[in-house]
């Protein structure tokens, strides 16, 4: 694997107004649109208790992550997402505003890394996540970190090496970005609908996709496109 490629196995993606691959690859060619509107998956394999209190995107993310299983139980995430628990962090500032207080069960599944946790808990991975803020409508930091993850070499003494754990042989990449609330829209630039999409990057390169990683800035839906447009493509 070198040092500036990614290899993807599988990839899954959720929407509004999208309901299968051939709507996808319609939306990829520019036949079709996102709705911009508050519609979650269903995600009736997990318990309905637990599904009830969660997000819009939390429920996206829990979607996209289930449709590229089976992984191994150990694999670990990667998170990327712009606006997170937007929702939720409405909901607190309303009743900070308007109440003075807010409600500390409601604050636990508004924070950043609250979908991807709440995927490792539905679904049952154990491998651990970690989430990252990127910038700039670019998930090009996201491509890095995971590539970084990927080709990161052990240099310690056997010891050390089992402490650190080793590096992993794939791991999942999940975006996701719920609906804008109206009261929020006049501080978005450029809002777009809400998406959610997760892919299975690796160091096997019998991989279908093979991504060359750089410095340059890639909007998660035009890395989206590209994966149902294009094979073997060189991005970012």
């Amino acid at each position: 694997m070198k040092n500036n490629e990614i290899y993807i196995s599988r990839f899954s993606a959720w929407a509004p107004g999208i309901e299968n691959a051939a709507e996808w690859a319609e939306w990829a060619e520019g036949k079709r649109e996102m709705r911009c509107s508050s519609e979650s998956p269903k995600i009736e394999f997990t318990d309905s208790m637990f599904r009830r209190r969660l997000s819009q995107i939390s429920k996206m993310t829990i979607q996209v992550v289930h449709d590229l299983l089976p992984v191994k139980e150990e694999t670990k995430m990667l998170f990327l997402s712009f606006r997170g628990e937007l929702s939720r962090q409405f909901k607190i500032n309303k009743m900070q505003i308007v109440d003075g207080d807010f409600l500390p069960a409601g604050f636990s599944y508004s924070v950043f890394n609250a979908p991807i946790a709440l995927a490792s808990m539905a679904l049952g991975l154990k491998g651990g996540y970690t989430a990252i803020y990127p910038t700039n409508n670019s998930i090009s930091a996201g491509l890095l970190a995971a590539a970084a993850m990927l080709n990161t070499e052990q240099s310690e003494s056997s010891a050390e090496a089992v402490s650190r754990g080793s590096p992993p042989d794939e791991l999942i990449l999940v975006y996701a970005d719920e609906v804008i609330q109206e009261e929020y829209s006049n501080l978005v630039s450029e809002p777009f609908p809400p998406f959610a999409f997760g892919v299975i990057l690796s160091r096997n390169p019998d991989s279908d996709f093979v991504f060359s990683i750089d410095q340059k800035e890639i909007k998660p839906e035009d890395f989206l496109k590209s994966l149902y447009l294009e094979n073997n493509t060189s991005i970012c």
